[in-house]
């Protein structure tokens, strides 16, 4: 296994690796940290985590949450596009959709939460965007399994409390001379 190396003004250090024992205790650590909103260390645990099992399904699902924390922070751009890897590399089509469901919703929160010019329009296209892969997911969710739903509903109250709507159709017609 190779170790990463990263540069720093006072030299050069590698990352340690987690023992495969202390896998379930990390991730249960990554969990707690996402719960006292500090996303980038769990994002930090959950990379040590897949970097010795890869197929860790619990700390991808885990990561790609705390990257999702992070959307309202600069470089959210990176986050963005990272979440939506782990999600596309889900193996089965319920946490595929779902997750990318939650992309979308996270998406349409920092939109609203920006104050930015039009931004409850674009608000408003992430969470419809998001309610329809909880469409999708819900169509296929393992019995007794209603996330999909409760999302759905999330985004549907958030649309009604926020009177969010689509972006108004742009009818103008320059006058050419």
């Amino acid at each position: 296994m190779s170790m990463q190396h990263f540069e720093t003004q006072e030299g050069e250090f590698q990352l340690k690796p987690l023992s495969r024992e202390g896998i379930q205790a990390a991730l249960s650590k990554a969990e707690k940290y996402r719960l006292l909103n500090d996303p980038s260390m769990a994002e930090s645990i959950c990379l040590d985590i897949l970097k010795i099992d890869p197929d860790n399904k619990d700390a991808a699902i885990v990561l790609l949450l705390a990257l999702t924390d992070q959307f309202g922070n600069p470089g959210v751009h990176q986050a963005v596009k990272q979440a939506k890897e782990l999600a596309n590399g889900f193996k089965d089509d319920y946490n595929r959709l779902y997750y990318s469901g939650i992309i979308h919703e996270r998406q349409g929160t920092n939109a609203l939460n920006s104050g930015n010019p039009g931004s409850h329009f674009d608000a408003y296209e992430w969470y419809t965007e998001a309610m329809k892969y909880y469409e999708k997911s819900e169509a296929i969710q393992p019995q007794g399994n209603d996330d999909a739903i409760l999302r759905w509903n999330t985004c549907t109250r958030i649309i009604a409390k926020h009177k969010l709507g689509p972006r108004p159709k742009d009818d103008f017609i320059p006058i050419l001379e």
